[in-house]
């Protein structure tokens, strides 16, 4: 969800969810996993996602973290109120793994997540192989995963085709199967980094790359 480009607004869906539920029901009946915010929202909004959270039996939201520069306790009050917001409903919390903020750097991570218990990531490995972390390790991240992004990245370029990137899926299981990970993995194929490749293509690749590993 974002309140810019073509994706859900988290305002319009936070401030109506019986709405937006007859909405999704009337346009797909895809089973959605997960919802991620590409942006902060306020208090009252971000209850309203809870509930439509729970409408549709989501039980992971992730947030973006703070952007770089944020004050680390400023940070962590903000978490500890979204997070008790999550708990009251049922919901697993997570911060995106995301250049620019806080979690670019996997240690800062998980000091966040060690800061405010019960508060996971959602690690998208994508940044931490094309970043400034790029030769760092992430291993000790895995702990604290609650949900995965994953596409095709190089150390050059943040997407590319399935295939051709440096993201070791194999690994990426077994270190989830390692750390217990038993819930949902999602594809994030970014359009406007696609330059003319098949979206529908690419997920159809990944998706059978998945499912010989799983």
């Amino acid at each position: 969800m974002s309140t810019t480009g073509n994706h859900l607004n988290p305002i319009a869906v936070g401030e109506n969810p019986e709405k937006f539920l007859a909405a999704y029901r009337e346009a797909t009946r895809l089973t959605p996993v997960a919802i991620c915010l590409e942006d902060d929202v306020d208090a009252a909004t971000f209850e309203g996602i809870c509930k439509v959270a729970k409408l549709l039996k989501i039980t992971q939201i992730t947030l973006p973290a703070g952007q770089l520069g944020t004050p680390f306790n400023e940070e962590i009050d903000r978490l500890r109120s979204r997070l008790s917001t999550t708990n009251f409903s049922g919901i697993k919390l997570s911060l995106k793994t995301r250049a620019g903020h806080l979690t670019e750097d996997p240690r800062t991570a998980v000091e966040l997540c060690q800061a405010v218990p019960g508060l996971g990531v959602t690690l998208d490995r994508s940044y931490y192989i094309c970043g400034r972390y790029a030769n760092q390790s992430s291993d000790n991240i895995y702990p604290y995963v609650y949900h995965m992004h994953l596409r095709d990245t190089s150390p050059t370029e943040l997407q590319v085709p399935v295939g051709l990137g440096e993201l070791d899926y194999a690994r990426e299981i077994a270190m989830l199967r390692r750390s217990g990970y038993t819930r949902a993995l999602s594809v994030e194929i970014l359009p406007e980094l696609l330059g003319g490749v098949d979206r529908a293509l690419e997920l159809r690749k990944i998706r059978m790359l998945l499912e010989t590993l799983l």
